[in-house]
């Protein structure tokens, strides 16, 4: 695996400050947030000066039901091509549920939500993440997620469903230390006995980043300084294994540069006084070691007979996994963002909790995506998004979700200064693209705000 050394976190807000930082050996940036053709001027500076930058995926969805989506991999593939990069990283989570596997209305989460450490979702993932291998022109490392919520009925821990996956497909970690401790204070999971139980040796990169503590549960916002409890963690891996690259992970509430930089010498200095004595180990891959499984007795046409029956058995059983991994993701998504009752043995008052979570963040995302909302609406903003977001839920992305919750205003006569309404009906309609057909509700209003502005 790559040496890659200390990163950070590559964020708009603070590209400059990174540009200036010594000892910055690679950057992680958001693949849904790059353009390919037109990359920030600043990630091709650090490309020239030599400094590796890694595409981070966050809306694949490997832990998901459904396999994963062709057009996703070929973007996050070209990101991979475009920047050189040594390798692509995305999570072990669902951020989606409903569609045709369950014939219902499709559902998106707009955040990373935790699949349960059952058979069916190993069997599952595993199959994910081998489609993502085959199309990805790199190595694929992936993610443990935090989370305010336990699945019913886990048939294994953390590291134990970790080192099962790396065993059968190959993939390598990249391990989240501050997740390890979200997961401690609100899983009450020991983050030394996962640290145990995982494969090191599998390690691409580890990340660290802070959060805060409220009424007992632990969030994980990387907004906040990276926290005592989160450094003894990465002290316990370093211990345990050198690993190839450490990054601090920063996405709001931003410092000032110096402060940035004394975190990272807090991180080096971790790994620095932990590192063992021997570096990486090298890792083969299930599918490899039963390549030759198969020939024996029997010969081969034999052979080719049993692998056929074992092949539309496996495929037989890999359905039915997905059916009922769908129905189950669906139905507590369902509960976080349509309000749908609790599926039996979740903790409600956590699902609370995570609805919210849910809903502010999508605020948040929505803001950044169309930040003239939050400007137009002022104080009213959050109120009245969260009033939106109770009866709607997120399906088609963050941009649709910003024209939507717009539409919704204005339907309703929103906002009543007469000067805000029409700034947000100017909004709306230079974004909302050709006239909708006549058997949309909008339909009759839109004609009226185009011929108020007009005669205005």
């Amino acid at each position: 695996m790559k040496h890659l050394g200390t990163g950070i976190g590559w964020r708009p807000e603070i590209a400059d400050a990174v540009e200036r930082m010594p000892g910055i050996d690679w950057v992680e940036a958001v693949s849904e947030n790059l353009c390919p053709g037109h990359l920030p001027d600043s990630l091709l500076r650090l490309r020239e000066r030599g400094v590796t930058v890694v595409p981070h995926g966050v809306s694949l969805g490997l832990g998901g039901a459904d396999r994963p989506d062709e057009s996703r991999l070929a973007a996050l593939a070209e990101r991979a091509q475009v920047l050189g990069s040594p390798l692509v990283t995305e999570h072990i989570a669902f951020v989606r549920a409903g569609g045709p596997l369950t014939a219902s209305q499709p559902l998106e989460a707009g955040h990373l939500l935790p699949v349960p450490r059952t058979r069916d979702a190993l069997d599952v993932l595993c199959e994910n993440v081998r489609i993502a291998q085959d199309a990805l022109p790199v190595p694929l490392a992936v993610e443990n997620i935090a989370a305010l919520i336990s699945w019913p009925g886990e048939e294994m821990t953390e590291g134990q469903f970790l080192y099962e996956l790396v065993e059968r497909t190959g993939v390598r970690l990249l391990i989240d230390v501050a997740n390890l401790h979200t997961n401690h204070v609100n899983r009450g999971e020991d983050p030394s006995k996962a640290l145990d139980e995982l494969p090191v040796e599998a390690i691409a990169y580890v990340h660290v980043a802070g959060g805060f503590e409220r009424d007992g549960v632990w969030h994980d916002s990387h907004a906040h300084p990276v926290p005592e409890p989160v450094l003894a963690i990465l002290s316990d891996l370093a211990a345990r294994v050198s690993p190839p690259g450490v990054l601090l992970e920063r996405d709001e509430n931003f410092p000032a540069p110096q402060e940035l930089e004394r975190e990272l010498d807090a991180i080096r200095e971790r790994v620095r006084t932990k590192a063992p004595a021997s570096g990486e180990c090298a890792i083969g891959t299930a599918r490899d070691a039963g390549a030759d499984a198969g020939a024996g007795a029997g010969g081969p046409d034999a052979a080719t007979a049993s692998a056929a029956a074992s092949a539309g058995s496996a495929s037989a059983a890999s359905a039915a996994a997905r059916q009922r991994l769908a129905l189950a993701q669906t139905a507590l998504l369902s509960a976080l963002v349509a309000r749908t009752p609790a599926p039996e043995g979740f903790d409600r008052a956590r699902l609370t909790v995570q609805s919210r979570a849910l809903t502010g963040k999508r605020a948040d995302v929505v803001a950044k995506v169309a930040p003239e909302l939050p400007e137009i609406l002022g104080e009213r903003y959050r109120t009245e998004f969260f009033a939106y977001a109770q009866s709607r839920p997120m399906s088609g992305g963050y941009r649709r979700d910003a024209l939507d919750f717009a539409e919704r205003l204005l339907l309703a006569g929103l906002p009543e200064d007469a000067e805000a309404r029409g700034r947000l009906t100017r909004w709306w309609l230079d974004r909302s693209g050709p006239a909708p057909l006549d058997a949309r509700p909008v339909t009759r209003w839109l004609r009226a705000a185009r011929f108020a502005l007009r005669r205005g």
